[in-house]
């Protein structure tokens, strides 16, 4: 077996500015502390002599690794972004960046926010736009109904609230 592995499909290249910001201040961190600070960790280790059996010099190459992997993404990733910074004309309609409430057929109202893959991490209530919900939100408007297969299964919800800007929970 090879070390061939499919490429895995790239999401959406949308991005709020806040998630931006995130990603940015993470490739910072990752570029001018933490990789520095293994560096002169794995330096060390090396000075030590015998590397084939030092743990520490081991570990430390293969966090290089992972540290620079990581940077290679962030840096790949934010080039090709788009930050989304204005609300749509319509807002009536549910669109990138939009804080949606949806009701449940049992009548539970939850809400969610539709962003850009990478920033679904960044709190609660944040859904990908990729993702079968958020694909099936898009270009929907107030009290439309939506049904999505999700994980537990099929859905049915109502759009009951659609606003822009930042959560007002």
């Amino acid at each position: 077996m090879g070390r061939y592995r499919p490429a895995t499909a790239a999401g959406s290249k949308y991005i709020t500015p806040d998630g931006a910001r995130r990603l940015r201040a993470e490739l910072d961190q990752l570029w001018r502390i933490e990789r520095p600070r293994v560096t002169q960790a794995v330096a060390e280790a090396a000075a030590q002599g015998d590397r084939s059996e030092n743990a520490e010099y081991i570990y430390g190459k293969r966090r290089l690794r992972e540290i620079d992997r990581r940077v290679r993404f962030l840096r790949k990733r934010l080039e090709g972004m788009t930050v989304v910074e204005t609300t749509p004309r319509d807002q009536r309609r549910v669109y990138f960046g939009a804080w949606v409430s949806l009701e449940r057929d049992d009548g539970e109202v939850v809400s969610y926010r539709i962003v850009g893959p990478d920033e679904i991490d960044m709190g609660e209530g944040y859904i990908s736009m990729d993702a079968p919900l958020g694909r099936a939100l898009l270009t929907r408007a107030l009290d439309d109904e939506i049904t999505a297969q999700l994980p537990g299964g099929e859905c049915r919800f109502t759009i009951v609230e659609i606003r822009y800007g930042e959560a007002t929970r």
